[in-house]
């Protein structure tokens, strides 16, 4: 049987980035690979972020170009508790190596919390055109989706079922 092999890429560690620096404030971090992995998915299914964002806050709207429905530099596989990517070990890994991304301890497990250079390179990533979109787009799940990581886990399993029925280790 042959294995695949999850590599992180760059742009993966920049969008991770961008999102453990949106939700890292004086006193928190991300809390835990749970709530990191449904976060991410919001990001790299904008599809799915539209109608996350619609049972939440239906005043909300993102847009969505044509060319984002299926323009996913990796996509993430169906596991135990939905939508995860086995790259996040190695992105986690070369953040927190390249000093960008530490491990903080919290209740549950460990979060994530951006040092001050990964707070300086996420904040020239935001100005970057190229990254605008997933900028806001955290910024937008910041606001109307920071639920705890099982929470997440419970609203995708509610309102998504085609993901999280599907059989695991299924490419979504």
């Amino acid at each position: 049987m042959r294995r695949e092999f999850f590599a992180p890429t760059a742009e993966g560690e920049a969008r991770l980035l961008i999102l453990i620096d949106t939700f890292t404030t004086k006193t928190r971090g991300l809390e835990g690979r749970t709530k990191l992995a449904k976060l991410d998915f919001f990001l790299r299914y904008p599809p799915y972020l539209a109608r996350a964002l619609e049972v939440r806050n239906p005043d909300v709207k993102v847009d969505v170009g044509a060319d984002e429905e299926g323009n996913i530099e990796n996509k993430m596989v169906r596991y135990r508790f939905g939508p995860w990517d086995p790259a996040y070990f190695g992105v986690l890994g070369r953040l927190i190596g390249k000093g960008l991304v530490r491990p903080v301890p919290f209740g549950q497990g460990v979060g994530f919390r951006t040092t001050d250079l990964g707070n300086s390179l996420a904040a020239r990533l935001r100005r970057d055109k190229g990254w605008s979109n997933v900028a806001e787009r955290a910024r937008l799940l910041k606001r109307h989706l920071d639920l705890s990581g099982t929470g997440l886990k419970d609203f995708v399993y509610d309102n998504f079922p085609e993901v999280t029925q599907a059989t695991w280790g299924t490419k979504l």
